[in-house]
């Protein structure tokens, strides 16, 4: 057996490891909340999925960036995958927003700052999955003027008066107790390995390959997966 294939499997069981944790944590260690019930274990996914779509964002537009200023292989293939990955985790932050805001709220959806401004995100995702199939600058570009809704997204709540309820985790502590804080930051620490994984699924290349790929064999491989 190889190192690489050691180590992947010291990774994948790592990675099962935190998951059997965090659904252990969210299901049975941490109590149901005083007013919304088993409700809120929604959250302990929903909260976390919130802040891997912006800083898989944030990340992916680093990447296109530097795909536009060096025209680097490796850098378009980190940014198509990151926009996948975004798009994913914006998109389950919206279902579970909405199976939450159901019971809560009365409906699956309101025109709220913070639910709106999520919504957008996800349509500059999409945007930036559509552009792809025609030029992957003009996708690069898309995601580079996107960032401009991160602040938005993150202040809206304080800016305007809206339904979604403030933030509970600031610089200045948190009013989340300790026993729903942990299944939190468990489910959050969780996640980056759960990207990490889906991005090397998605390439299925090594290091090596990015460096001796040229720019104009990856444009033309993606054109023609698309067509």
């Amino acid at each position: 057996m190889s190192k690489t294939r050691s180590y992947a499997y010291i990774l994948i069981g790592f990675q099962l490891f935190l998951t059997a944790m965090a659904i252990h944590l969210s299901l049975r260690v941490a109590p149901p909340d005083l007013q919304q019930g088993g409700n809120s274990r929604i959250l302990y996914v929903h909260v976390p999925a919130a802040w891997m779509s912006i800083l898989v964002y944030l990340v992916t537009a680093i990447n296109s960036s530097f795909f536009l200023l060096t025209k680097h292989p490796l850098f378009l293939r980190s940014s198509g995958t990151g926009t996948e990955i975004g798009a994913f985790s914006t998109f389950f932050t919206l279902v579970t927003g909405a199976f939450w805001g159901r019971p809560m709220w009365g409906t699956f959806w309101v025109w709220d700052a913070r639910l709106t401004s999520v919504l957008i995100l996800f349509l500059i995702y999409l945007g930036a999955l559509r552009f792809q199939k025609l030029s992957v600058e003009l996708a690069s570009i898309s995601i580079c003027v996107g960032p401009i809704d991160i602040p938005i997204i993150k202040f809206s709540v304080n800016w305007w008066n809206t339904l979604h309820q403030p933030g509970s985790i600031s610089r200045s502590g948190t009013s989340i107790h300790v026993s729903m804080l942990i299944p939190i930051l468990s489910n959050f620490a969780n996640s980056p390995f759960f990207t990490l994984f889906f991005f090397v699924l998605e390439t299925r290349l090594l290091i090596l390959s990015f460096l001796e790929s040229s720019l104009t064999e990856e444009i033309e491989a993606r054109e023609c997966m698309h067509k």
